[in-house]
């Protein structure tokens, strides 16, 4: 009697892998230059994006979002966002109306929020919590802000550079002040985006070396000084940020140490003569920026805020299929 043959092994079903967006420095430089030319054609397509550039089904997807810190661009830019792209949005949670704020683990939150929306926001504290909500999620996870990093908002901002001055591969552009999480961010664009970045900061406050160690590894141009003047020197684009972020307590410490950087007009004029002034808000007046820059010619921080907006719709896109 023959032997019977074994039966052939069921074939698994791959599990695509998920479109978490957490960093710009998880991407190539192909689909980030992708996802900021779907950001021009979805603000030029206006308030309603084209069905052929919706993702499939999305009619049916929820956005879920969920908040450590205040927000005004981001809660509204994402909600808004999701909904001209014609998907939902769920009410924004803040940490304190879930369990979450009671104890609960961030990959329980994970596990059961991936199970009821299709793409979370989390802005958060800190970025350990995002990377451990991403690793214990089903759908994508956005970064809306955390203490190492802000993308979205980098890719506001290269949508505005590109909207006034054409492509930004090649240009210099100079960061005045504190080397915070949105001077991380612009460290990851600089490599991804092809642009030199110089960044003018105090010592006892510059970007995480691990960063700096990694734009050098992958042959980012970029130069740090403490010299204000050495960094904005005819650069393209000046750019700044609030000297004291939620939850910083050392806000007399700050403010001396960043005294020197604050972009007034005497520091702007070191710029190139069409160079543009970035911020991304809130905005103090008389300290990181005066009001003869912020509110003068070269701003472009209105077109900036608006452009949280589109940048945003194109990373949700991304986030649920659409390439």
């Amino acid at each position: 009697m023959a032997a019977k043959k074994a039966a052939p092994p069921i074939a698994k079903a791959i599990k695509p892998k998920i479109r978490h967006f957490l960093d710009l420095s998880d991407f190539d430089s192909s689909t980030l230059r992708k996802m900021i030319d779907n950001a021009h054609a979805m603000k030029a397509a206006g308030r309603r994006v084209p069905v052929a550039m919706r993702p499939e089904g999305i009619e049916d997807k929820v956005l879920l979002m969920v908040f450590e810190k205040p927000s005004t661009r981001t809660r509204i830019s994402f909600d808004l966002a999701m909904r001209q792209l014609g998907g939902q949005s769920l009410a924004p949670l803040n940490a304190s109306d879930l369990q979450l704020g009671r104890g609960e683990t961030v990959a329980d939150t994970a596990r059961v929020l991936s199970r009821y929306g299709d793409v979370i926001m989390l802005r958060a504290n800190s970025h350990e919590k995002l990377l451990d909500l991403a690793a214990n999620s089903r759908v994508p996870v956005i970064n809306g802000l955390t203490d190492l990093s802000h993308p979205c908002q980098l890719m506001a901002d290269i949508l505005t550079f590109e909207e006034n001055k054409g492509k930004i591969a090649g240009s210099t552009v100079a960061w005045v002040g504190d080397g915070n999480n949105v001077a991380t961010s612009w460290i990851h664009a600089a490599v991804r985006f092809g642009f030199k970045l110089r960044l003018g900061v105090p010592p006892q406050l510059n970007p995480p070396a691990a960063v700096l160690e990694w734009a050098r590894a992958e042959g980012g141009k970029v130069e740090l000084t403490d010299d204000p003047d050495a960094a904005v020197r005819g650069a393209d684009c000046v750019v700044t940020d609030t000297w004291v972020s939620m939850g910083q307590t050392d806000t007399s410490r700050r403010k001396q140490l960043l005294g020197p950087y604050s972009v007034d007009k005497g520091l702007l004029r070191l710029a190139s003569k069409d160079a543009i002034f970035l911020h991304d808000l809130p905005a103090y007046r008389g300290h990181e920026v005066s009001a003869e820059v912020i509110d003068g010619p070269q701003s472009r921080v209105w077109d900036e805020a608006e452009n949280r907006l589109h940048a945003q719709k194109a990373i949700l896109a991304w986030c649920l299929g659409k390439d």
